[in-house]
Order: C-alpha cells, then sequence, then structure tokens
C-alpha cells in the first residue's frame, strides 16, 4: 500500500543522481526511505540493494573495493549506512575512479551531524536529501477534512498512516520502544531507555512551548548538558524539531530559548497516551498539537525558508516567522475554524515592521482579514508560498 501513495521527493532524488556521484536521504526509521529508493531503483538497469541491518548483505561489503568492481557502473544502494561509518573514506575513492554520476544511493537514520565520516569524505561529491513521513499534500492531494484529521491524529509514519484503525497506536508504541531500546544504542550512545523515554515524553508536555533546560534537569535529575545532549539526539534522528527564536536588533527584551516540538503527531498522540479524537480535543495539548502538525508540514514543504517564532517579554508573539531574502512572513495557527487574533500578535507584528500575516486554521478555504492578514488551510499556504512570484501577494 505505501508504494501506492507517491512521495513529493521522488522527483527531486531522480534529479539529484543524475548530477551527483552520490546522493544521500536521511529520515527517521521507518518514514519510508527503503520504499522510495527502490521505486527509484526499479528503472535504473541491474541496481544493486543492500540493507546493511542483515549480516549477509553487511558481509558483502567487507571488501568494499572488490564489491564495487564487481557491481562497475551500477547503482548501489546501501540502506541503513549508519551501521558502517569506517566504508565512508573507501566510498571517496571508488567514486572518483568512477566519474559517473548516479552511481551510490546511501539511506540513513540519522542526520549527517551524526553521520560525520560521510561529511567529511564525501564531501563535494553527494547531495543531501531529507525524508520525512507522510505529508499532509502526499496522502491528502484532493484536500478532503476526514483525510486531514486522520493523518494529524495518526500521523505520516505509512505504518502507523495506513494500519487498520486498532493497530495503528499498538504500531507507534512499538516504534517508540524499539527506538528507545535498540536504535538509540546502535548510534553509539550509551543512554538508559528509561532516561530517554522520560525526556521524550517531557518534551511532548512542553511541545510548542520554549524549552526550560533548567526545569527539565532538575525533574530529571540530571545537568542542564545532559538534558540538552539528550534532545540534540532527538533531533538529530528527526524526532523533535527545535525552532529557534527570531534573531533581532528590535529594543525590545526577547525570549531567546528555542521551542521544542515533536516532529510526528502520531507520536506526540502517543507519549500523551492520546488514542482517538475524543481525547485529543480534550487534551490541553489540542492547540499545540495542530500548531505542530501545520509547522512540520510547511517547513518540511519549504524547506529554503528560514524559520524561527518570536515571543517579547511582555506577550506579544509570532508563531511562526519564514524569511527568504527581503521576504518576511508571520504565521499564526488556530486550531478554531472562526479564529480570532489577540493584541499580543498585533503588537509584535508592529514590532517587526511585518506587513504580510497569514492564519493557518482548518478551514474549507481562504478568506482576508484587515490589515493584510490572510485566513487560509494549510495547503492554501503551502501552494501560495511555492507558486506566488516575489513581490505579489495571493
Amino acid at each position: 500500500m505505501q508504494s501506492l501513495i507517491t512521495r513529493s521527493l521522488a522527483s527531486t532524488l531522480a534529479n539529484r543522481l543524475q548530477h551527483n556521484p552520490a546522493v544521500a536521504i536521511l529520515g527517521p526509521r521507518q518514514c519510508g526511505k527503503s520504499t522510495l529508493a527502490r521505486s527509484i531503483l526499479a528503472s535504473h538497469k541491474n541496481a544493486v540493494f543492500l540493507d546493511l541491518e542483515s549480516p549477509s548483505d553487511l558481509r558483502k561489503i567487507d571488501d568494499i573495493e572488490a564489491f564495487f568492481e564487481i557491481n562497475l557502473n551500477r547503482l548501489v544502494c546501501l540502506d541503513e549506512v549508519q551501521r558502517a561509518p569506517e566504508i565512508f573514506p573507501a566510498l571517496r575513492s571508488i567514486l572518483d575512479r568512477s566519474g559517473m554520476n548516479g552511481r551510490l544511493l546511501i539511506l540513513g537514520s540519522a542526520s549527517r551531524d551524526l553521520l560525520r565520516q560521510s561529511s567529511e569524505s564525501l564531501a563535494g561529491r553527494i547531495a543531501y536529501l531529507e525524508l520525512t513521513p507522510f505529508l499532509n499534500s502526499e496522502v491528502n492531494p484532493g484536500h478532503d477534512a476526514a483525510k486531514l484529521r486522520k493523518i494529524w491524529l495518526r500521523g505520516g509514519y505509512p505504518r502507523s498512516f495506513l494500519a487498520a484503525e486498532s493497530e495503528s497506536a499498538l504500531w507507534r508504541t512499538d516504534f517508540i520502544k524499539t527506538y528507545l531500546e535498540r536504535d538509540i544504542p546502535q548510534l553509539g550512545f550509551n543512554i538508559p531507555a528509561a532516561s530517554m523515554r522520560r525526556l521524550w515524553t517531557m518534551c511532548a508536555h512542553s511541545h510548542g512551548q520554549t524549552l526550560n533546560y533548567s526545569k527539565i534537569s532538575e525533574a530529571m535529575g540530571v545537568s542542564h548538558n545532559t538534558v540538552r545532549s539528550y534532545i540534540d539526539i532527538l533531533a538529530r534522528t528527526f524526532l523533535v524539531r527545535i525552532l529557534p527564536s527570531y534573531s533581532t536588533n528590535v529594543k525590545k527584551r526577547v525570549i531567546k530559548s528555542p521551542k521544542c516540538y515533536i516532529r510526528d503527531t502520531g507520536l506526540l498522540h502517543s507519549l500523551l497516551e492520546i488514542e482517538s479524537w475524543n481525547d485529543l480535543l480534550g487534551h490541553p495539548i489540542y492547540g499545540y498539537s495542530w500548531e505542530g502538525f501545520a509547522i512540520e508540514n510547511i517547513l518540511s514543504e519549504l524547506p529554503t525558508w528560514t524559520a524561527s517564532y518570536y515571543r517579547g517579554s511582555t506577550g506579544a508573539e509570532i508563531d511562526l516567522i519564514l524569511e527568504k531574502g527581503q521576504r518576511r512572513i508571520a504565521v499564526e495557527f488556530k486550531v478554531s475554524s472562526a479564529p480570532e487574533l489577540g493584541r499580543g500578535f498585533y503588537h509584535a507584528r508592529e514590532a517587526l515592521a511585518i506587513t504580510e500575516s497569514w492564519v493557518i486554521a482548518p478551514v474549507p478555504g481562504p478568506y482576508p482579514m484587515p490589515k493584510n492578514i490572510t485566513v487560509a488551510p494549510l495547503w492554501h499556504f503551502i501552494e501560495g508560498m511555492r507558486e506566488k512570484p516575489h513581490g505579489t501577494r495571493r
């Protein structure tokens, strides 16, 4: 079923392979990297796929020079490459001798910072792409409200989204357990699963709010730096998103701590033991859940925009500020179908001299508000930001 859903990254991946010796697809485990790769490999004659979590496949690259010599001029895909970081120096010389593009496709479940050897060894030879779990636009091209609610509640991991209703929550519970007990140790981190689970759950309770490292460290009984390192691991394995505060020279006191979001709302809901729509509707996280869902889709679909948030010490706040070139946009998120804006938003917009503003809400279609503000559904905003030429307003 997963292969029936077209991934928006597919065309970009095909293009990068044509113009680069190597391409890396990075993203969380179980987000669909292998399925996407196999769909691309199907169009390459005699392409080779190795899953490095399989002992038999891992043994095939004991002599990686010989392996690539035998598979000369073939596209080779190495899945879960973080299991064999020692191969990267050899891959550099292999790619240089080959002199051809589209020689290597690697898949990894950790950021390029954690795959440091790939960044150092393959610099100038590799393009990096990030694959997320399913986005709303991929599973809901017709902008159906029921499908929007489904991916919002279950999240976008393919096995969670596509599962029978009774199985979705169970899959996410198993995913969380596997990540804590297997994936973290495999990346070389000696962290007790119970400690990381507690931190992850605390991040879920603080979803969409500013991070208070001191409060978390006190609750966990560990140092401030330990909390930072744990959260950094969650971020570098694509499980939380850290949204920085807006960097400004406005002569006002501003909150400088970043905000933290669980990137997949299905995992957020599982960590908070939210299983149904009734559970979510009655939970204090409801509005923040919508905010995180929308932000994740926006930043994944519009990766060339710089993102931050603004909060002044007096309460003036903007949920998301997007910047690209000379353009600056203020974005608020409201879960109401008839959203209203507080004075704090207008004060913040005035302080930052932002003139273009949007309110993203689960509404059927866009409509204007005074002061150059547009209320719009998520899909309309994303499509507008993609298509709109600089200096015009849709």
